[in-house]
């Protein structure tokens, strides 16, 4: 086990991700999703209504792959576009019901693989994690907005 301690934090959350992906991404296989779609999946469970534009940026692909994605996933039945009723220009996306079964899949892959990797750490350290980086990303988002400004 390496246990080098001078990595810096960028990297070391890289590589938690990079794994914690991995092993989401091999359990989610069998669902018949890719990982771009899952994650697209997720985050209209998460906010739905949003419009192709926001999904692309929040998934960060480029529009057109948005596009092509979305169209994917309205043929399979999981996903429909929807109006908006202030701006007729503007599609909102939500999830059908097919979508939503397999959401409820992913967020129980999701929470045991969180589980496995918390348990090498114990509660109220993995409190202070989870408090940690919650106040580093929204300080973080602070920063971009006063950058954009």
């Amino acid at each position: 086990m390496d246990t080098d301690n001078n990595d810096p934090i960028g990297f070391l959350m890289h590589d938690v991700s990079r794994l914690i992906r991995q092993r989401f991404d091999a359990r989610s296989r069998k669902l018949g999703v890719t990982r771009p779609q899952w994650r697209a999946l997720l985050n209209l469970a998460h906010d739905p209504g949003m419009t192709q534009a926001e999904l692309a940026e929040r998934i960060e692909v480029e529009r057109i792959t948005a596009c092509r994605m979305v169209d994917r996933l309205a043929e399979a039945g999981f996903v429909e576009r929807r109006a908006d009723p202030a701006d007729r220009r503007v599609w909102r996306l939500h999830l059908l019901p097919p979508a939503r079964a397999i959401v409820d899949k992913l967020a129980t892959i999701g929470s045991a693989i969180e589980a496995e990797a918390l348990s090498h750490i114990g509660d109220e350290e993995a409190r202070q994690l989870t408090a940690s980086l919650t106040r580093i990303r929204d300080g973080l988002r602070a920063e971009s907005r006063k950058d954009v400004a």
